[in-house]
């Protein structure tokens, strides 16, 4: 089995995302494509990242084209959600359904709170295992050949493209929100995710204080670390169809720049996809009225 070591760079690379609302001319079609081929209404971070090296990206993502619409791809992207979960889960995330409601947050908007989480609970699995193979691709690690032997039919996003709350539209409580957040993940930027929940500024305050708690914790890495690896040995169990060796990534890496560079940046996101993860399935569970659940299952 693969095996990759949680490796965080230091110091942290430089990243050149282009956001969607940039993008344009071949660039935009890229964003298009990823979009359409994960399934999902947005272009996470670490993919904007990777396209800022064309010829790199587009290697990869030839690889990556015919696995993602595959049963086993789908089954990876599920697999890595439920370790997520459950390790979520294991952290005791405390319900926040009773402040939302003492603060007048109706039904409808805690439903809108939900499926935006939903987004990326459900999202955040096929970048991760891009990331991870990226990683494992141009590390010498071995991504075995086999044939796409199933195929999900093609379907389109149905889920809506969510609102994000740009460093820019933040006012002075949003702005050290985001300070605080890059400060306890110990990053330079601040993912979508987290811009999306910031549109309901009183939910998130008091969500980022109680996941802030749980970050801080001893054994919080161990949880992240069982995301990482379940992600990695799901990563290198996909099935390779059109071969793609570290030799070829490699060589595309060599036009857009050095390999030290490259690898800096995929190791930068296959380091922060996992607590992301795990981050997400904490604030998903805080929404879950456990007490309807058992009285349905009783």
């Amino acid at each position: 089995m693969s095996k990759l070591v949680r490796l965080k760079p230091d110091p942290i690379p430089a990243i050149h995302p282009v956001p969607e609302y940039a993008a344009t001319g071949d660039l935009a079609e890229v964003y298009e494509r990823t979009k359409e081929g994960l399934r999902v209404p947005w272009m996470g971070v670490v993919a904007m990242a990777f396209a800022h090296y064309p010829r790199f990206y587009e290697t990869l993502w030839s690889a990556l084209k015919p696995v993602v619409s595959s049963d086993a791809f789908i089954r990876a992207c599920h697999d890595l959600r439920d370790q997520a979960e459950q390790e979520a889960a294991a952290l005791l995330p405390p319900s926040i359904l009773g402040r939302l409601g003492e603060m007048g947050y109706d039904q409808r908007e805690i439903e809108e709170i939900r499926a935006c989480n939903e987004i990326f609970s459900s999202g955040n699995m096929p970048y991760l295992l891009m990331a991870s193979l990226a990683r494992l691709v141009l590390e010498g690690g071995e991504w075995p050949v086999g044939a796409v032997a199933e195929r999900t039919p093609e379907r389109c996003r149905d889920a809506p493209k969510p609102v994000l709350i740009e460093p820019h539209h933040a006012d002075a409580t949003i702005s050290a929100l985001y300070s605080d957040i890059r400060g306890t993940l110990g990053l330079p930027f601040v993912n979508t995710d987290y811009r999306a929940f910031a549109r309901w500024p009183s939910y998130f305050a008091p969500a980022w204080a109680d996941l802030k708690r749980a970050v801080v914790r001893d054994d919080y890495e161990h949880h992240v670390a069982q995301v990482h690896d379940r992600a990695v040995a799901l990563a290198a169990g996909l099935p390779n169809p059109t071969r793609l060796s570290s030799d070829a990534l490699r060589e595309a890496v060599a036009a857009d720049a050095t390999c030290e560079e490259v690898l800096a940046v995929v190791r930068l996101f296959q380091w922060l996809l996992p607590g992301l993860a795990l981050n997400v399935a904490y604030l998903r569970e805080q929404l879950i009225n456990h007490r309807v659940i058992e009285q349905i299952a009783r």
